[in-house]
């Protein structure tokens, strides 16, 4: 049972610490849009500004050509600038301690 005290950014943060989400996984299980999600966690990466700990992105891929170079890592675009394909997987998102 969720802990009707803590924010839904607390728990989004608290959830990033246990394993890396994409937006759209944080909007499933949060019951939230996927925008909403993603301004959730830009959030929660100001939050966590001197506290020992920092938000990590992994970028999102086209999985047909492998390219990485989007312009927004932390939005996952229509489709690949290099290939036009739209098989694009999500960016990931996690909270780690800084090292």
């Amino acid at each position: 049972m969720e802990d009707a005290s803590r924010t839904t950014r607390e728990r989004i943060a608290d959830r990033l610490r246990e394993t890396p989400l994409s937006a759209s996984a944080l909007a499933r299980e949060f019951e939230i849009d996927a925008g909403t999600a993603l301004s959730h966690v830009r959030h929660v990466a100001r939050s966590l500004e001197g506290t020992g700990e920092q938000l990590l992105v992994a970028p999102p891929r086209c999985n047909d050509c492998g390219f990485e170079g989007f312009d927004d890592p932390a939005n996952r675009p229509s489709r690949c600038p290099e290939c036009k394909s739209e098989d694009v997987s999500d960016p990931t998102f996690t909270v780690e301690p800084v090292e």
